[in-house]
């Protein structure tokens, strides 16, 4: 969840290029932000809560060729300075940053308080550069220090540790993903994320998971954590450029990556198809198929259980992948797990992978991020190619998730064609569909409803899981209390909260239940509804109206999208930034 980045070698601007890396992760959620960097033999460090986009960097780090940042989403302490990461060890020798947690954290101080070690900060992390402090005194050398430290940690953790005497940059993982960047010039990077170092290099080494990192800024060594054996690491070439990742002729990422949607969507479509094909013949050869994911993804797999009904005739069974162990009993090495996820390093994704694989189960993986650690670990992958998504709510790998499984669906009884061809053509009326005039309809009706403090969203069929992610994306960048519901269960509680003026949102399409969803509509406005309708026809009970092309089978694609648009000018309209939700982080690799 937090963003980290290191730098060794031999340019003498390090605090300033972790600096500059740090504003590029801002994207990832945090609350507070800090650096450290080498002076001499010890470690100067400037740590802050907020934001760090306006920092000058020039200002703070002096000169040196070894630098570590981090930006905070506190789990262990508040939100204050002393919590902020880098923190260090008594003789200021050793700087470390951390992300994940250090579950045994408060046995370990105890035992380093009772050694005389002095702690500044409640947090889990501060024990990290103590211990490998204390482990120096036993072996001498700051790698093995690290990885004696790291082999006593219990919980999921990326670690980033720089020695001031040594000029020694080290790294190591469980879980938490790090990202190896080889600089163009003389040294090496070390990220959370390739964002962070992007513009300086596009060759990388990944790190899996139990595997450690050494460098002084002229050579490297990946090695495996626990044993020290020495891995053999290939470089990959990184191919989307740095103007992917900056808002161009935008405000913020999410409208950008709203309306990138009429391109993206097609490059999701744009799969080998032998490799769909296979993916269809192993879901029909499995017994027992299971979809799991979290927050957004989640949502994606629920509407996926919707098109492998309707499409392909398929039972599939979805769990978030927070609950997915409670269903180990159902697994077996005949069962398949289709895991979503945009960023590929969920931790509960990975804990329902770890959970299949134990079973014997073959994962699928329906991923953005190319070399993450979902995408290396599973048996099959897939790439939905949305490009890099800044915004923490997620919009465009949404629809390129759904994309993807709802071909597969199409595949599975030999009409891969013909589902192609309706998602293309999906992507071309979506096109159509965000003109200037639309969005700016969408933003007057967002000034209309900028005040209530709730909202509720109802969908049927695959807009039923659409009407909860509608819900998600209020949330969590306006602030509004918003809900969804299947429309059917209005009568059995939900419609209790509806006052007059309620706005009410009914995703419809022509489908068969559209007169479903259209009666639940009537029983909200009965009881003071303000009914917004998405829909591609105008009906009687709309007090508004935001038309949506008729797509058939892909309609929860097209529904979802002036949600977004609604949510972000939500957000806006009520002074909020669309990109940075509070509480939240883009990528949760934390449990």
């Amino acid at each position: 969840m937090c963003g980290i980045i290191g730098y060794v070698g031999g340019r003498r601007d390090a605090g300033f290029l972790v600096i500059e890396g740090l504003k590029n992760l801002e994207y990832r959620g945090y609350d507070s932000w800090g650096v450290a960097w080498k002076e001499g033999r010890k470690i100067a460090v400037c740590k802050e809560t907020g934001k760090i986009g306006c920092v000058d960097a020039a200002k703070i780090a002096k000169e040196g060729n070894l630098a570590i940042a981090h930006t905070r989403w506190a789990t262990h302490g508040g939100v204050t300075t002393e919590n902020a990461h880098p923190h260090l060890s008594c003789n200021g020798s050793i700087a470390v940053v951390h992300n994940g947690i250090v579950e045994n954290y408060e046995e370990i101080r105890r035992d380093l308080i009772a050694k005389g070690h002095r702690f500044l900060s409640e947090t889990d992390t501060e024990v990290i550069p103590h211990l490998i402090e204390e482990e120096m005194k036993t072996t001498g050398d700051f790698a093995a220090a690290v990885r004696r430290a790291c082999l006593k940690f219990e919980g999921r953790f990326a670690v980033l540790a720089m020695h001031a005497e040594s000029g020694t940059l080290v790294a190591a993982r469980t879980g938490s993903p790090l990202i190896v960047g080889v600089g163009d010039h003389e040294g090496y990077f070390i990220a959370s994320d390739i964002p962070a170092f992007r513009e300086h290099t596009s060759t990388v080494q990944y790190l899996d998971d139990g595997e450690m990192v050494v460098t002084d800024g002229r050579s490297i060594l990946f090695s495996d954590l626990k044993t020290g054996a020495e891995r053999e690491k290939r470089e990959i070439e990184i191919t989307w450029e740095t103007a992917q990742v900056q808002k161009g002729k935008y405000a913020h990422f999410m409208l950008k990556e709203i309306m990138e949607q009429k391109d993206s969507i097609a490059r999701a479509v744009n799969q080998d198809e032998g490799e769909i094909q296979t993916l269809a013949e192993a879901i029909r050869a499995a017994q027992g198929t299971f979809l799991s994911g979290c927050g957004t993804a989640a949502k994606a797999c629920m509407a996926a259980e919707y098109f492998f009904s309707v499409i392909a005739g398929q039972h599939v069974n979805f769990a978030p992948a927070s609950e997915f162990k409670l269903f180990h009993r159902f697994l077996k090495p005949q069962s398949l797990l289709i895991v979503v996820s945009q960023s590929g390093e969920t931790a509960d994704v990975l804990e329902a992978m770890k959970v299949a694989k134990s079973k014997g189960a073959k994962v699928l993986a329906i991923v953005n991020t190319e070399g993450s650690t979902i995408a290396r670990e599973a048996d099959y992958t897939l790439h939905i190619n949305a490009g890099p998504e800044r915004a923490v709510a997620s919009t465009k790998a949404l629809t390129g998730q759904m994309a993807v499984l709802m071909l597969i669906a199409y595949a599975m009884i030999g009409k891969l064609p013909k589902g192609r061809t309706r998602l293309l053509e999906t992507a071309a009326a979506i096109n159509d569909m965000l003109n200037p005039r639309y969005t700016s309809f969408i933003e007057s009706l967002a000034e209309k409803i900028k005040d209530d403090k709730d909202l509720y969203i109802i969908g049927k069929s695959w807009n039923y899981p659409m009407a909860l992610e509608s819900a998600i994306k209020i949330q969590e960048v306006s602030y509004v209390h918003a809900e969804g519901f299947a429309g059917g269960e209005l009568k059995h509680g939900p419609i209790a909260l509806i006052e007059e003026g309620t706005p009410c949102i009914a995703l419809v399409g022509n489908d068969e239940v559209r007169t479903d969803i259209i009666n639940n509509a009537i029983e909200l406005k009965a009881r003071g509804g303000f009914i917004i309708g998405v829909a591609p026809e105008r009906h009687a009970v709309f007090d508004e109206w935001i038309k949506v092309p008729d797509t058939d089978t892909a309609q929860a694609i097209v529904n979802i999208i002036p949600i977004q648009v609604l949510a972000y000018f939500l957000a806006v309209k009520r002074g909020k930034d669309p990109d940075m939700p509070r509480n939240l982080a883009k990528s949760v690799t934390v449990k």
